[in-house]
């Protein structure tokens, strides 16, 4: 393992990593689990499912980290039926070693688990269909140098607090990145700013105020204007 990088237990006892270069977790010290499972399944992707009512969806994730958000959405498109395509901005992958010493296997099912070790490293940088209703990329680049052809119905922003990246949450980042939503489309993140909202407001999105993960009050959802 990479000597910047640990595991830590967060708060519901699931792991989390905390990167030294950084000084931050890559999850809620609250609970790494809880705050996937609410932030980004449930107030993004689930909500999107219940406003489209779609056979399908497409889903852009700006910090993929150690990969919890992709499974729990995965494993949740799984038992609902849902065709998943996933796509994780990414500019510094974990190491399969990381990866797979997080204890996440207790959290999807064991099929989920199986295919995303088999083929992690085989989708950095080259999508890959896992099965008949999943199609995953990694995309090992920056933010600003991302670029697509596809548009996205949900986006979830997991780029590390902005007292520690503030580039991620700049004006000019955000206007690159919500490029690839598509009108109706869903942004969720963690936090929640009046600099955030001002400038999701400014790009064309419908701002919400949304209950946040424990030991947050609230969290941002922003809709993409049609």
């Amino acid at each position: 393992m990479a000597d910047h990088l640990s595991l830590v237990q967060t708060a519901d006892g699931s792991s989390t990593i905390f990167n030294q270069l950084v000084g931050e977790n890559y999850h809620s010290k609250h609970g790494a689990l809880q705050e996937s499972q609410h932030v980004f399944l449930k107030s993004g992707l689930q909500h999107f499912q219940q406003l489209s009512v779609a056979s399908s969806v497409s889903v852009l994730e700006v910090g993929f980290g150690t990969g919890l958000n992709f499974l729990i959405s995965a494993d949740y498109c799984r038992t609902a039926g849902l065709n998943l395509e996933y796509t994780g901005i990414e500019a510094y992958p974990l190491s399969e070693e990381m990866i797979f010493s997080t204890g996440y296997d207790q959290y999807v099912s064991a099929e989920t688990w199986t295919e995303f070790k088999e083929n992690y490293s085989s989708v950095l940088g080259s999508p890959k269909d896992f099965n008949e209703y999943c199609r995953l990329e990694i995309s090992p680049i920056k933010l600003m140098e991302f670029d697509s052809s596809t548009m996205f119905d949900v986006m979830y922003f997991d780029a590390f607090a902005e007292i520690h990246q503030p580039e991620m949450w700049s004006v000019e980042a955000l206007t690159h990145i919500s490029r690839f939503i598509k009108p109706g489309g869903v942004f969720v993140t963690y936090a929640i700013t009046g600099n955030l909202k001002r400038a999701m407001k400014s790009l064309g999105f419908s701002i919400e105020k949304a209950p946040g993960a424990p030991g947050k009050r609230e969290m941002l959802r922003a809709t993409k204007n049609l």
